[in-house]
């Protein structure tokens, strides 16, 4: 404050003087007043912006003309409470804002996600007034806001304009070019800006380099790591941020044994690069070294936290290590001095991860249930444990009291209905999830395209498969490896060979679903060039492939080949066969009528065999009438699965074959007793995009009459070429007439006329049965195919049988 200069000429009188003098005092008074006052307001205190109204009210009220450092402390109290409309309200009050008040300003814009209105702040600054500190401010801003460009940009402006830059500086503007970086060159010369700068000594400016280093090497050159760790050796000091990024660095760069000489030449016990390392581990499926180091942290005296809990529990659930995962969770029991509901959400949804994929889903539900918190992750685990453990409706219940879904959501539940039999759920919940606004991603069209393979319908697959195409998800290995199946179990494995070609990458799964797809349509031959040529391009087979390898040449009688495949499991691959595998060998000698050679099989097998096994010998023991073998198959099968009824159906169709309709009657009775239903056959069929589904004996469908009627002209046909109905297949006692009436309306028969009277001429006939396909009716359509001059194609529960030209791809091995 000016001292005025009072003289004896002065108008002034002596009285007039004073008071001027009292006034002054009360203003420089009221003002430290108001200071102290303002200097009440703590950052991010509820009551700072209330009581900074209060102070601004009484300032107007009283007339009291603040100055600039009243004015930028009651901005900066508007700006920390959030109310930048009152900030800007008084900066635009102020005649000549100094550079405090725009810093002030520019800071908090920045600080809101409006950089934009900071630069404007910036730019109205001149030159004159601007300082160091205001260019920190807008690089910060953009730097916070992800604009590394422009952050880079005005740290250019600042080096032109000759403001000296300061560690603020140099850390803010590394820190941004994180996120721009696409040159190793951009590195070295901020880094050679530093040194220049004499700000090599300071520990942020450093981290913020070794951090440029690192990102560069992540994305573009692994050299850039070399260049990270000379900055790293050259530190004169070292914080956590230090080691953790070094650490970090390492990992992701997939150089774990850097990055733990780096861990171990830590000389302080800093938790987070503890944690850095352990997740490097579970990260790479290191996960005997994770544990180590997990134990070693309580050795050391480490405390562990949510991370460390997440990784170590994320390791268990992901590697089978469900007893380990116990142990922990019991850890966490014991220690924390928490409530189990008051952990941290990411270790209750860890904690819930591990327990449904070990199948414990119960327990996973109770973990959920008793969680204050619950994010998407958290509804979205549980709901992966019901679908995992086939528990659908209980996943529908779930689904529906969720409070918010994500695409995650909706393809675990399409996929759920898919491989669980509800395909055509699964259909209506894919169309729903995209009338709510959801974009698919390609795990949600496989989750589709697998619901149309359990139905068959194969327009539906054809229209996903354009859809996926537009999408832009035709090179998706998962959606590639759906379209195979979907078109295999629709028959035309045709399409699912051109698919597999086509895919740019293929892996395990893709060669064992063609190598299927090939086994259920009878081209055994074409399977083991396959099969071979997988094993050429050097990719390991798995159990899955053998499993379906030994089923393609089952069905396909080759034996030879079949045998040779099962004996290289153990002594190649180091694959132990399970029960399925020896079933499936079973079915392979028992196809080829070497009824012997499979009953020693059974009798040296390293375990005790199952009902997969026993059924496989009772089927071949029908087939090739060995009736001693087939009760004895029949009767373990009663012991081990009393209420499967498709041992009796089996034993059943033994006995009728022989004639001994007196123990045909027996185990029906027994059935009956035993309260065993046996399944319906059913054979469905899509027509102008619906699916007509048919019964045995059927009289509900609305043109079933014209059905019949259609069939008995062609039975006319058939009989002229030759065919006479095969009534061994009948499982009753009656005349032969009778017989024959039965075996015309199986639902397979139904079907097929159906498709063929309602079919395009010239049309494929597809048709799908839920059992396998009967004796007569494969002889019956080899003569109708001949007649109507048509392809049919019949899906039974075994496999698929093409009839042509009097035909059948299976050659009547089946």
């Amino acid at each position: 404050m000016k001292t005025a200069t009072i003289t004896s000429s002065s108008p002034l009188s002596q009285l007039q003087l004073l008071l001027l003098l009292r006034r002054q005092t009360d203003v420089r008074t009221i003002a430290n007043h108001y200071a102290s006052q303002l200097h009440l307001c703590f950052p991010h205190n509820p009551l700072s912006y209330s009581l900074a109204r209060t102070i601004h009210a009484q300032m107007i009220t009283s007339g009291f003309k603040p100055r600039g450092h009243i004015l930028n402390r009651l901005m900066d109290v508007y700006c920390k409470s959030g109310n930048l409309v009152y900030a800007r309200q008084l900066f635009d009050e102020i005649p000549q804002p100094d550079i405090v008040g725009r810093t002030t300003l520019i800071a908090a814009y920045s600080d809101a996600g409006d950089p934009k209105q900071a630069r404007e702040i910036f730019d109205h600054t001149p030159l004159s007034i601007r300082d160091t500190v205001s260019y920190n401010a807008m690089i910060t801003g953009y730097s916070h806001n992800d604009d590394g460009h422009n952050a880079v940009k005005i740290f250019g402006e600042m080096m032109a304009d000759q403001f000296k830059p300061d560690n603020f500086t140099f850390t803010s503007v590394l820190s941004a070019s994180t996120r721009i970086v696409d040159d190793e060159r951009q590195c070295q010369q901020l880094h050679c800006a530093v040194v220049k700068s004499g700000t090599e000594s300071v520990v942020s400016v450093l981290n913020a380099l070794v951090t440029l280093y690192v990102k560069c090497a992540s994305l573009l050159s692994t050299s850039s790591m070399d260049a990270a760790r000379k900055v790293f050796d050259g530190m004169p000091e070292r914080d956590e941020l230090t080691w953790t990024t070094m650490i970090t660095g390492y990992v992701r760069n997939d150089d774990l044994d850097s990055a733990r000489k780096i861990f171990d030449g830590m000389t302080d016990k800093l938790d987070v690069a503890w944690n850095a390392m352990i997740s490097g581990y579970v990260h790479h499926g290191c996960i005997s070294e994770a544990l180590e180091l997990f134990k070693r942290m309580k050795e050391d005296g480490i405390q562990y936290d949510e991370f460390t809990y997440t990784s170590v529990l994320s390791a268990c659930a992901n590697s089978g290590l469900f007893k380990h995962g116990k142990e922990v969770h019991g850890n966490i029991i014991r220690t924390e001095v928490k409530p189990a509901s008051k952990l941290p959400l990411a270790v209750n949804n860890a904690l819930i991860t591990l327990y449904w994929k070990n199948n414990e889903v119960d327990q996973a539900r109770e973990i959920f249930d008793k969680m204050l918190e619950r994010d998407l992750v958290s509804w979205n685990a549980i709901l992966s444990g019901y679908v995992n453990v086939q528990r659908i409706e209980d996943a529908k219940e779930l689904f529906n009291k969720m409070p918010e879904r994500n695409p995650l959501t909706w393809t675990v539940m399409i996929a759920g209905f898919a491989q669980n039999g509800f395909g055509e759920e699964g259909l209506k919940l894919f169309n729903q999830m995209r009338m709510e606004g959801f974009e698919p991603c390609d795990y949600a069209f496989a989750g589709a395209i697998t619901a149309c393979a359990g139905l068959g319908s194969l327009e539906n697959g054809r229209q996903l498969h354009a859809q996926l195409i537009r999408f832009g998800f035709d090179s998706s290995l998962s959606a590639g490896n759906a379209l195979v199946t979907m078109y295999a179990r629709c028959g035309i494995v045709e399409a699912a060979h051109l698919v597999f070609r086509t895919m740019p990458y293929v892996d395990s799964v893709s060669w064992n679903a063609m190598i299927a797809a090939l086994g259920q349509h009878g081209h055994g031959a074409q399977v083991v060039e396959l099969f071979e040529r997988m094993l050429q391009e050097e990719i390991l087979p798995d159990r899955i492939t053998f499993l379906t390898v030994l089923s393609a040449c089952s069905h396909a009688g080759l034996v030879e080949e079949g045998c040779r495949y099962f004996e290289s499991m153990n002594q190649i691959y180091g694959i132990t066969p399970g029960e399925d595998h020896y079933a499936r060998l079973i079915d392979l000698l028992c196809r080829a009528g070497k009824i012997s050679e499979a009953k020693g099989v059974i009798e040296t097998m390293p375990f005790v065999p199952g009902a997969p096994v026993w059924e496989a010998l009772l089927a071949g023991c029908r087939i090739h009438g060995n009736e001693e073998l087939g009760i004895e198959a029949a009767e373990r099968l009663f012991e081990l699965t009393p209420q499967h009824s498709g041992t009796y159906v089996l034993l059943a169709n033994m006995y009728a074959s022989m004639g001994r309709w007196n123990d045909v009657a027996k185990v029906r009775k027994v059935m009956r007793d035993r309260g065993v239903k046996k399944e319906p056959g059913c054979s469905w069929i899509e027509v102008a995009n619906k699916v007509h589904v048919f019964m045995v004996g059927d009289t509900l469908h609305p043109e079933v009459q014209e059905v019949y009627s259609f069939l008995e002209e062609l039975g006319v046909k058939m009989r002229e070429l030759g065919y006479v109905p095969d009534t061994k297949y009948v499982l009753q006692d009656v005349g032969d007439e009778q017989k024959e009436y039965v075996l015309s309306t199986h639902s397979e028969k139904l079907a097929v006329g159906f498709g063929l009277l309602k079919l395009p001429r010239g049309a494929t006939v597809r048709v799908l049965k839920n059992l396998r396909i009967c004796g007569d009716c494969h002889k019956a359509f080899k003569f109708m195919s001949k007649v109507v001059e048509r392809e049919i194609v019949v899906r039974d529960g075994k496999r698929f049988h093409h009839f042509k030209d009097g035909e059948c791809s299976c050659g009547n091995y089946w």
